[in-house]
């Protein structure tokens, strides 16, 4: 099997090295902003034009957006634009025209209604003090020395990185790899190569194939597995707030930059600014070594794997819980799950947002109209239950297996019809010990009429 993956390192550079290496994320940088102003130049002159009345096909020539487009037209002005062009890779360049055609077309593809998810906006400059400098490779010199302490980039020469690549090379060596593009960045005070690389993966089997486990999320656990295991949330942003504040404090109190007056960040302010940089990306290696360690786990263990679709964004909007969800990064734990159980020989059963797992009892199927979130503990008005709320969300999510089994067909198990749930009465559901019940839970009210209200998740 085949498959796309990163390999990232950190880098040791010499004064010298980080300079070359910033002169080409700095020529990425001049040249996405040449071309980002040509295409504004270009747009406004036809805006412009059309209120004068000009006809359609009287109109300034537009410019493609594309990257063959973008990259001629800098090869036609770089000689007026950039004297030293010479002295960088010429994959430089081409960095920032990529990175400037791509955002184009999120934007254009995100006004047409091509493009899924919050609208994009329109691409804008990039500042030498805020942008992150980068710059990726896809030609030339790429590989790894014999040493496995080195890499050799194009016109950036040899590169010490600071652990052993021998993980990567020993797939080069077997024929197993193959790079196809390196990207240097500067990450949290620190330079890292990532590798692009096409790798050939052997086909591997969980350790048990025919195991089921349900993955509830939340803040309090990180995950609740319906084996009964309780994953702790390490909630690396939360334990860190008070050394980040503190940093933020003795920021503030340093000269920084003006945009108005134009005074330049003093040194103290340079320094503090990465003490703060470093905390910050101390917080999210933290967090992203918890999740790769969660994920790997579960998919090496179990053959189906049943989570939730939740809508992370509308979570956010939480104001009292927004920190919290974000600490623990919920769509990046669903992320990895996705293309860990490719790797490992399982499969992603995702049940839909609005299947109630929370409000369906684990024992007899029955469904509650209302559950606050404080409500910690699930107690069955039928059945007589009583059971931690995310342990029975996990057994419902376990359970819906065996109906996508039974359907066959759609990632998405258990729509639930209208998205709506009852309001007044219940009337159990009825199933077979474990097995789930999706969708709906017809209720009647009094007078004999059904009434619907919109449903609202709780966990």
């Amino acid at each position: 099997m085949k498959a796309v993956q990163a390999y990232r390192f950190a880098l040791d550079l010499t004064p010298t090295q980080e300079r070359a290496v910033l002169a080409h994320a700095g020529a990425a940088r001049v040249a996405h902003n040449w071309a980002l102003a040509r295409v504004k130049a270009v747009m406004g002159q036809r805006a412009a034009e059309r209120t004068y009345g000009v006809p359609e096909e009287l109109l300034t020539p537009a410019v493609s957006w594309s990257l063959p487009a973008l990259r001629k037209a800098w090869n036609a002005a770089k000689e007026d634009v950039a004297p030293w062009w010479r002295e960088c890779s010429k994959e430089a360049f081409n960095t920032g025209l990529d990175a400037l055609a791509r955002a184009l077309k999120n934007w254009s593809d995100s006004r047409s209604g091509k493009r899924a998810g919050r609208p994009a906006g329109f691409p804008r400059f990039k500042s030498r003090r805020r942008a992150t400098p980068t710059v990726r490779f896809t030609t030339g010199t790429i590989r790894l020395e014999a040493d496995h302490k080195h890499v050799v980039l194009p016109r950036l020469g040899r590169l010490k990185l600071h652990e052993s690549a021998r993980k990567l090379a020993r797939r080069i060596d077997n024929g197993t790899a193959r790079i196809m593009s390196a990207t240097v960045r500067r990450d949290g005070g620190r330079w890292h190569v990532s590798f692009c690389v096409e790798v050939e993966r052997d086909v591997r089997v969980p350790a048990r194939p025919h195991s089921t486990v349900g993955v509830d999320v939340g803040v309090k656990h990180l995950a609740v597995l319906s084996t009964g295991e309780l994953v702790p949330n390490p909630r690396p942003l939360g334990d860190a707030q008070c050394r980040l504040r503190r940093l933020g404090r003795s920021m503030s109190r340093k000269a920084g930059p003006d945009r108005r007056t134009g005074q330049r960040p003093s040194n103290r302010w340079q320094r503090a600014n990465a003490r703060l940089g470093r905390a910050h990306a101390r917080v999210a290696h933290l967090r992203r070594d918890s999740l790769h360690k969660l994920t790997t786990r579960i998919c090496q263990e179990h053959g189906a794997i049943v989570v939730e679709d939740l809508n992370v964004a509308g979570m956010l909007r939480n104001r009292r819980l927004a920190r919290h969800i974000a600490d623990a990064s919920f769509g990046e734990l669903r992320r990895q799950l996705t293309y860990k159980t490719q790797w490992n020989g399982g499969r992603l059963i995702v049940a839909d947002r609005w299947y109630p797992s929370s409000k369906t009892c684990s024992g007899c199927g029955a469904v509650k109209t209302k559950l606050a979130l404080s409500e910690r503990t699930y107690t069955c008005q039928t059945c007589g239950l009583t059971i931690d709320r995310d342990r029975n969300a996990a057994l419902n999510l376990a359970a819906l297996a065996a109906q996508f089994d039974t359907a066959g067909s759609g990632p998405v198990a258990a729509r639930g019809a209208d998205q709506k749930t009852r309001v007044r009465g219940q009337v159990a559901v009825k199933r077979e010990p474990g097995t789930a019940t999706a969708g709906q839970t017809g209720t009647v009210s009094p007078q004999g009429e059904t009434t619907d209200r919109v449903l609202t998740r709780a966990h």
